[in-house]
């Protein structure tokens, strides 16, 4: 499961880009239309970010469980990001606070993923 966890994160970022490359050149359908295929690529990344969640708080010591619980919020936190981001600028509003939370969760979800928790790459 880690690893259609880290394919759809992929994905969701290959998209984020390419959505948003679309609503800054003008081009509104197309942009809708990757953001929507975003939208459907959070069902996969909840699914299996929820498996992963349950197999660690099935065999989940006390140290790594407030770190489980931080990056499950920091995952879903990215999501909204990613919303934020992309709805403002198709509306031509601006970006930057929706950045920095990103980049921000985004850092502490890849940290405690891949250098904290014992199933980084299992």
């Amino acid at each position: 499961m880690t690893h259609l966890h880290i394919t759809s994160w992929v994905l969701a970022l290959i998209l984020l880009a390419l959505a948003l490359w679309f609503y800054r050149s003008g081009k509104e359908k197309p942009g809708k239309i990757s953001h929507m295929i975003l939208r459907l690529n959070y069902f996969l990344i909840l699914y299996s970010g929820g498996d992963l969640f349950a197999q660690y708080m099935g065999n989940a010591s006390g140290a790594v469980l407030g770190e489980v619980i931080v990056k499950a919020i920091a995952g879903v936190w990215i999501i909204f990001a990613m919303e934020m981001v992309l709805v403002r600028t198709s509306k031509d509003k601006p970006t930057k606070s929706a950045w920095i939370q990103l980049i921000i969760m985004l850092l502490i979800a890849i940290i405690l993923g891949f250098g904290r928790l014992p199933m980084g790459l299992a």
